[in-house]
């Protein structure tokens, strides 16, 4: 019968979750290994892993290769456990020099090497290292204009990033689609962060994050709760009329924000009126262009309200027919742009 072998391995665990929340076979594997060596003394596991009565060792060396060799000849003693408790980095490479190790031979004989995962990040597990560089940028020693910076001087970059989020959808743009999610989650929780340091009312991102937590949970009943919504026209019925009670409102356009694009703001209010069932008029034609006489002529200001009235009447038609305004009209400026591009290329 053949001698038992050594065994190699790698424990791999994550920072992000709480240190000691291991799974049991890696607890088993610590346990029961002859030798558990770590490269960083500053490992969030040890402590853990030392309070649970496991000696660790340190084990270092100048090269990534030379580290894989030392690993696989400690380990390579028949029926010794060796344990290498991975770095936070993954310790890049050192998979690759122990395959190359196990290929061109060289040690006889050779640990068995096993990769066991000892935790695993949960989804989501990614926007901790959001918050943490977030609070290293904003720190002292870290970056002094992100330090500079308030909700007020950031509006104009967050107004930004939706558009070119919003043009990055409607390009069906699927690479620029995932970067400028991230640039508008990182006006989040840039602004998330300067909130924590309000000297009377300060708000951490977990308190952004939980707040919205309770209200989809509120808000979707249907979900969370024993109402019924069937099509998406039921859950956004029962969504106003939560809404409705949740922000006590005197009026049905109270709430609508006037800071948004012209269109949507016109959309947004002619669409509160209808769902209230008021009746109020939108809009009235344009003036007809050029032919007016002196005592017709109107003046820019009277110019100015019966545009507006129109484009006014315009948002309504197209809030009833379904229609996007602005994005009806940033895709008819797509064609101009288009069209003068071509008629350059003409030139």
């Amino acid at each position: 019968m053949p001698a038992p072998t050594g065994r190699l391995v790698l424990l791999t665990t994550t920072h992000r979750i709480a240190p000691g929340l291991l799974s049991w076979p890696a607890w088993e594997t610590l346990r029961g290994a002859d030798l558990v060596l770590v490269g960083d003394p500053a490992h969030p596991q040890l402590p853990a892993v030392r309070q649970a009565g496991v000696r660790v060792e340190p084990q270092t060396a100048d090269t990534v290769p030379a580290l894989a060799r030392r690993l696989a000849e400690t380990a390579a003693v028949p029926g010794r456990t060796v344990v290498w408790i991975g770095g936070a980095d993954g310790d890049p490479g050192l998979t690759d020099a122990l395959a190359r190790l196990a290929v061109e031979g060289g040690l006889d004989p050779a640990p068995e090497i096993e990769l066991l995962p000892g935790s695993y990040d949960l989804p989501g597990a990614r926007l901790l290292d959001l918050v943490a560089v977030m609070d290293r940028m904003r720190s002292p020693g870290g970056c002094p204009w992100d330090a500079q910076q308030t909700h007020a001087s950031l509006v104009k970059y967050l107004v930004e990033e939706a558009f070119e989020l919003v043009e990055a959808i409607e390009e069906g743009d699927r690479e620029s689609l995932r970067e400028e999610l991230g640039d508008v989650l990182f006006q989040v929780a840039f602004h998330a962060r300067i909130a924590e340091e309000h000297a009377e009312e300060p708000f951490t991102i977990d308190d952004v994050a939980a707040d919205l937590v309770e209200k989809l949970m509120y808000r979707h009943p249907h979900v969370f709760g024993d109402a019924e919504a069937g099509t998406p026209e039921q859950v956004e019925a029962n969504w106003e009329l939560l809404k409705a009670a949740e922000k006590q409102r005197g009026s049905a356009v109270d709430g609508v924000p006037l800071a948004q694009p012209a269109l949507a703001l016109a959309a947004k209010l002619v669409s509160r009126a209808r769902k209230a069932g008021l009746d109020v008029p939108a809009g009235t034609p344009a003036p007809p262009p050029g032919g007016e006489t002196p005592e017709t002529a109107e003046t820019a200001e009277t110019t100015e309200a019966a545009v507006g009235e129109a484009l006014l009447g315009l948002a309504a038609r197209a809030q009833a027919e379904g229609i996007d305004p602005e994005a009806a009209l940033r895709a008819a400026a797509r064609r101009y742009r288009d069209a003068v591009q071509a008629a350059e290329r003409q030139s």
